[in-house]
C-alpha cells in the first residue's frame, strides 16, 4: 500500500521547483504489495521475488539442426561415408546408440542418441536414408545443445525487481511458471471536474468544452502499465467532489483529478483534499502546469495518494508526465522512473518567463541531433503534445533560448531505463 508522510498536512507556502516537487512525491509513495497473476498478465510488471530454475533447460542434449547425429571423430575429414541406423524426430527418443561409422538422422530439437557428439547439417551431406556421405568436414561438438545450456537447475534466473518483457515471460514459461508474483499494478481513479466540461457525445452549450482530460489521462495511466478506473465528470460543488473522492478511495490506489486546483471561486479540490486527508503542496515554478495539488485521501488505515492536476489539457498531460508517471512507476516497483534525456541543437528561438522552468513540446531528430518546437505552445493547444516526441527542458533563470543553442530534451517516446 502506498504511504504518505505524516508531515503532509501542511501545504507549501512557496512555489516548489520541479526537482523539489518530484523528490517529495517519490518520497511519499511506496511499492504496492506483491500479488500473483497469470503469466500472460505480467507483461511490463516488476517481479516481486527471485525465480530459480527448477530443472535444467534444456533438460537433455538435443540437436540444433536438421541433419545427422554422428561421432565427431568420423567426420573430422571429408568425404566420409556412414551407415544410417535410424531416425529421431523432435518429441521422440532415440532407440539405440550411435557407434563408430554410424549416423542417425535427427530433426531440430530432437534428443541426441548416446554415442553421438556432433550433428552434421543436411546441407553438408547427400541426404540419403541408408548410407550417407558427409561432404564437409565437421568439427566435433557442432550443432549440439547441451543439457542445462540455457538454465541450470537451482540457479537464480530472474532477480526481484526485474521488469518483465516478452523475453522474461518466455524464460518463465520454459520453467513451467504459469503464474508469477509481481509488484501490484496501481489502480488509478481518473476524474474530471468542472461545470464547463461535458461528455464527448453531448451537445456543446455556451461556455462548455468536451472532456479530453479523462481520456488522455486514463490513456497515460494505461501506457504506464497501470489500470485506469475512469470516473465521471464531477460538478463544481464541494458535496459532489467529496462524494466522488470517497467513492474513488474504495476503488483505487491513486486518485488523479483535473481542474479545480487554482484559486477561483469554484476551485474546490484543495479544500476538499484538506478535509478528507492532506495537501502536500499546490504550486510549482513551472510552465505549463503551475497549479498542482498533491496529498492523500484517508480511507480507514489506508492513505491514498491524490494528484490534483490543472484543467488545461496540455498542463494536465504534461504534469502527469513529469510527476504522476514517475510516482506510478515507483508504486509499481520500478527503481528507474525518469525518461531518458538527450542533448540537441535548438532550431527555433524560444521565449519564456525568466523565473519559471519551461517545458516546450518538441520534435527531436536523433539523426541530426536537433530539436524544434511543435508550433504554438499555449496550455490549451493539445495538438502541441500530439505532434511532440519530446519535451524541451528550459530551466529558470533566462527568458530566451536562441536558435543554435544546445538544450536538453526529455525523450517521451522512450521507456525509462530497465530495472
Amino acid at each position: 500500500m502506498a504511504t504518505i508522510s505524516a508531515t503532509s498536512a501542511k501545504a507549501s507556502t512557496k512555489d516548489q521547483t520541479v526537482a523539489e516537487a518530484l523528490s517529495r512525491i517519490l518520497g511519499a509513495v511506496a511499492p504496492l504489495p506483491a500479488r500473483e497473476v497469470a503469466l500472460l498478465d505480467s507483461l511490463g510488471a516488476v517481479l516481486a521475488s527471485d525465480v530459480r530454475a527448477p530443472q535444467d533447460v534444456p533438460p537433455f542434449r538435443n540437436s540444433a539442426m536438421d541433419g545427422y547425429a554422428v561421432r565427431g571423430s568420423d567426420v573430422a575429414t571429408a568425404p566420409a561415408r556412414l551407415t544410417v541406423i535410424g531416425n529421431v524426430a523432435a518429441g521422440s527418443a532415440p532407440t539405440r546408440a550411435v557407434g563408430g561409422g554410424e549416423a542417425m538422422r535427427v530433426m531440430t530439437g530432437a534428443p541426441m542418441p548416446d554415442g553421438a557428439d556432433t550433428v552434421v547439417r543436411v546441407e553438408d551431406t547427400d541426404n540419403r536414408m541408408d548410407t550417407v556421405t558427409i561432404t564437409v568436414a565437421t568439427p566435433a561438438g557442432l550443432s549440439v545443445r547441451q543439457a542445462g545450456e540455457d538454465l541450470r537447475s537451482g540457479e537464480v534466473v530472474l532477480r526481484e525487481g526485474t521488469v518483465l518483457r516478452a523475453a522474461e515471460i518466455g524464460v518463465l514459461a520454459t520453467m513451467g511458471r504459469s503464474r508469477v508474483s509481481i509488484v501490484g499494478r496501481p489502480r488509478v481513479a481518473v476524474l474530471s471536474t468542472g461545470d464547463e466540461v461535458v461528455e464527448l457525445d453531448a451537445n456543446i452549450g455556451p461556455g462548455q468544452i468536451r472532456d479530453a482530460n479523462r481520456y488522455s489521462l486514463a490513456s497515460a495511466v494505461r501506457a504506464a502499465g497501470c489500470e485506469p478506473v475512469v470516473g465521471g465528470i464531477v460538478p463544481d460543488t464541494t458535496d459532489d467532489l467529496r462524494r466522488a473522492l470517497r467513492d474513488a478511495t474504495s476503488r483505487a490506489d491513486v486518485i488523479v483529478t483535473s481542474g479545480g486546483v487554482s484559486v477561483g471561486d469554484h476551485d474546490h479540490v484543495k479544500p476538499v483534499m484538506s478535509e478528507l486527508g492532506s495537501i502536500e503542496f499546490w504550486a510549482i515554478a513551472i510552465r505549463p502546469g503551475r497549479p498542482l495539488a498533491f496529498g492523500a485521501v484517508r480511507d480507514g488505515d489506508r492513505s491514498i495518494p491524490i494528484f490534483g492536476l490543472p484543467g488545461n489539457p496540455v498542463s494536465s498531460l504534461l504534469t502527469f508526465e513529469l510527476f504522476v508517471r514517475p510516482a506510478l512507476l515507483r508504486m509499481s516497483g520500478r527503481t528507474n522512473v525518469e525518461r531518458p534525456r538527450a542533448k540537441a541543437k535548438l532550431l527555433d528561438t524560444q521565449k519564456k518567463p525568466k523565473h519559471l522552468r519551461f517545458f516546450a513540446r518538441g520534435i527531436y531528430d536523433a539523426e541530426t541531433g536537433t530539436v524544434k518546437t511543435t508550433g504554438p505552445q499555449g496550455s490549451s493547444i493539445l495538438r502541441s503534445m500530439s505532434l511532440a516526441n519530446c519535451l524541451i527542458d528550459l530551466p529558470e533563470g533566462r527568458d530566451t533560448y536562441q536558435a543554435g543553442e544546445t538544450v536538453e530534451v526529455i525523450l517521451t517516446e522512450h521507456p525509462e531505463p530497465r530495472s
